[in-house]
């Protein structure tokens, strides 16, 4: 049987190969050539070196977006997490409604993110107004964490269930151990629960930074970056730089700086999965 598997694995790997290279390998291998190139389509393509590189990172609304983009996953990263993980406590313990409120809360999950910026624009302006404060086209602060607010209502649930994962798989016997030798509920969950659970912390982490780098339909519908380009995140200013501006040199930019956010996303994502990786507790 092992030998069959082995002299047909070539044929069931094939075609998932085939779909993996014609969707990913080959758009992307094209997007670095393009990133050092001036185009407008990829026909007309033509070498200018890196000067499309130097453009971007010279650009203030891009370093802009940037540091915008880190204040926002930094805030968003600990929020989910620490929310998720609050919840994921709670509802391990074996209170009544357990399954209703699992779902309830991970129902957000499941709005696709335009809906959900769009519902969140219309409350959280409703709110500002009712405080007599400018809306979100011309309120930077209000754009910023309602950025927050959105991504921590839609995330915390599905990270919640990654928790719970974890949280269940603690060796009861740890937990009577530990209860015998005196420990209280703050020892057990520090010095136990957490080290055990480190590989959900590792999973979590992972989704929730590379989601906050990469967030794009909601920025776009809650509030398109307004007032003045001041809440535009990574992804939708590539977008701008990309659809938006008009000219040839444009695209190139535009290709320019998707490269380099996939180069800072994959370093920070590399980064973080050794840092909590070297933490885990074998079971």
């Amino acid at each position: 049987m092992q030998k069959t598997l082995k002299k047909y694995f070539p044929i069931f790997v094939l075609p998932t190969l085939a779909a993996f290279t014609i969707g990913f390998i080959v758009p992307f291998v094209e997007g670095i050539y393009l990133s050092f190139c001036k185009f407008t389509t990829v026909n007309n393509a033509k070498w200018v070196g890196i000067s499309n590189y130097v453009t971007a990172l010279k650009d203030e609304a891009f370093l802009h977006s940037f540091w915008f983009t880190v204040a926002f996953t930094v805030v968003s990263t600990i929020t989910i997490n620490l929310l998720a993980f609050a919840v994921a406590l709670v509802l391990t313990r074996g209170i009544k409604g357990t399954n209703i409120f699992r779902t309830v809360f991970f129902m957000p999950n499941l709005i696709g993110g335009i809906v959900l910026g769009y519902i969140w624009q219309i409350l959280i302006n409703c709110v500002l107004s009712i405080v007599e404060q400018p809306l979100l086209g011309l309120n930077t602060p209000a754009g910023y964490w309602g950025l927050i607010v959105l991504m921590a209502w839609q995330q915390v649930g599905y990270m919640m269930i990654i928790y719970i994962a974890g949280l269940q798989n603690v060796s009861p016997d740890l937990l009577e151990a530990a209860a015998i030798d005196g420990a209280n509920s703050w020892q057990t969950l520090i010095k136990i629960k957490l080290p055990m659970v480190m590989s959900s912390v590792t999973i979590c982490l992972f989704l929730t930074l590379t989601n906050s780098f990469k967030l794009f339909d909601q920025n776009l519908s809650l509030t398109a970056g307004e007032p003045n380009h001041a809440t535009e995140m990574l992804a939708l200013n590539i977008y701008n730089t990309f659809y938006a501006r008009s000219g040839p040199q444009w695209k190139g930019i535009g290709q320019a700086k998707a490269v380099i956010f996939f180069v800072v996303v994959v370093i920070i994502a590399l980064v973080q999965l050794k840092a909590t990786r070297s933490k885990e507790v074998q079971q």
